[in-house]
């Protein structure tokens, strides 16, 4: 009757969970799959890798252009002051190619330019390219007719100086010798040629361009003929 007891009880415990054995691993479950997330990495590395090509194309593009070697002064031509220089094309900038050099020294800048400038179109015009209304009358000066320091792009005031009673000079111009006034208040310096490239007859000679209105023109070159001309820098520089 024991043994029946006995075995009628371990019938009625529950059955216990079966323990992994030492070493195995649950199953993972299955990773979902992105292919959308996949393919637009890919993309990427493509789109990257094609930049990439293209700057290192573009950097090879270079193209010859003109540098300015020596300052210009408005209304003179580059002559020899320029050489040529390697840059980067861009479309946007109007470069005057080392190719268009002959045509360039047919023009006169508009404006001074400073040595290491880099050409671009805009900067020059044809010579006889003037407002209306003004002309430009060439001036030959010993030192101390003009201030030191003068330059192109300047204003200054032509006065009439010398012997006022010269038979070159007219009843007006000895007016203003003897009044003070000037031939005229306020005329643009075109051009002042460097000291180093000055062809003049004297080192301390200078041939200055001026631009002036057309009325002033007349008794400006008359003075200028005598040597009777100083200029003085004003207002407006």
């Amino acid at each position: 009757m024991r043994i029946q007891e006995r075995t009628g009880a371990g019938n009625n415990r529950a059955a216990a969970p079966v323990q992994p054995t030492t070493g195995e691993r649950l199953p993972a479950p299955p990773r979902e799959r992105k292919p959308a997330l996949a393919a637009l990495a890919v993309l990427l590395i493509l789109v990257g890798a094609l930049g990439a090509t293209t700057l290192v194309l573009r950097a090879g593009e270079r193209v010859e252009v003109v540098k300015v070697t020596g300052d210009i002064q408005a209304g003179e031509s580059v002559g020899d002051n320029v050489d040529p220089v390697l840059v980067a094309d861009d479309a946007g900038i109007n470069y005057v190619k080392w190719t268009q050099i002959d045509a360039l020294k047919k023009l006169k800048a508009k404006s001074k330019i400073y040595a290491g400038t880099l050409v671009i179109g805009e900067m020059f015009a044809a010579g006889n390219d003037l407002p209306a209304g003004k002309a430009v009358v060439g001036l030959s000066l010993k030192e101390g007719q003009y201030p030191l320091g003068i330059e192109g792009g300047d204003t200054v005031a032509a006065y009439l100086v010398g012997n006022s009673g010269s038979s070159s000079s007219s009843s007006s111009d000895d007016e203003a010798n003897t009044s003070g006034a000037p031939i005229v208040a306020d005329a643009v310096v075109n051009s002042v040629p460097a000291d180093k490239s000055d062809s003049t007859i004297s080192s301390t000679t200078k041939r200055i361009t001026v631009t002036v209105d057309v009325s002033d023109a007349a008794a400006l070159a008359r003075a200028a003929a005598a040597n009777q001309v100083a200029l003085v820098k004003v207002p407006g520089n």
